[in-house]
């Protein structure tokens, strides 16, 4: 029974160590295990991953392959030019037109971090006045993302920055991903985007 139990946690516990391995979702070289939605411009320079408003100046997404339920993802991004961007989570596309949930990047005062629905209910919450200052526009930034059932939890350089509980997002189920805003002049740099899944194997 005592050899049973043994074997058991040594199962679990190679269960949750699978679970927890990190999973790079950017190479630093091609766009390998991305699609691009719409005409705006995503390619690579030096390691970094970069989008840039096109001719259109339209929205535009690059987003994973596959789709992604619960997990931490971590990333690097620097904001040039205009720098309104963001991350998206549990999202499916038709065209330009998305369906899912956006973690912002926009310029100070846009509420960086905050949580937004596109096609839908709009903001769903938005971070406190005083956490804008730990956005540091023109330099890189670190951000965490959270997303483990309905829970949603950002980070910005190890600031909390918002926490959501929402029943609709617990039923999501898509793919991440980044994007560029309309309006043209924008330039966002990424980098070391890195996945934990929290999904249980």
């Amino acid at each position: 029974m005592k050899k049973q139990i043994l074997v058991g946690l040594c199962l679990l516990a190679a269960q949750l160590t699978f679970a927890q391995e990190s999973i790079t979702l950017f190479n630093g070289e091609n766009l390998d295990g991305w699609v691009n939605h719409g005409e705006e411009k995503w390619f690579v320079e030096d390691g970094e991953l970069i989008c840039e408003s096109g001719p259109k100046a339209d929205y535009g997404y690059l987003s994973t392959e596959k789709f992604y339920k619960d997990f931490e993802l971590t990333l690097e991004f620097k904001q040039e030019a205009d720098g309104n961007s963001g991350v998206f989570i549990r999202s499916t596309f038709e065209g330009t037109k998305v369906t899912g949930w956006q973690v912002e990047v926009a310029p100070p005062g846009k509420d960086t971090g905050g949580i937004y629905e596109s096609y839908g209910r709009g903001w769903l919450i938005k971070p406190g006045p005083e956490k804008d200052k730990a956005l540091k526009m023109g330099e890189w930034n670190t951000m965490k993302i959270r997303v483990e059932g309905s829970e949603v939890t950002s980070w910005l350089n190890g600031v909390e920055m918002v926490h959501l509980k929402d029943e609709k997002i617990g039923k999501g189920e898509g793919a991440i991903a980044l994007q560029i805003h309309d309006g043209g002049g924008i330039r966002v740099k990424w980098r070391n985007i890195q996945l934990v899944s929290l999904d249980v194997q």
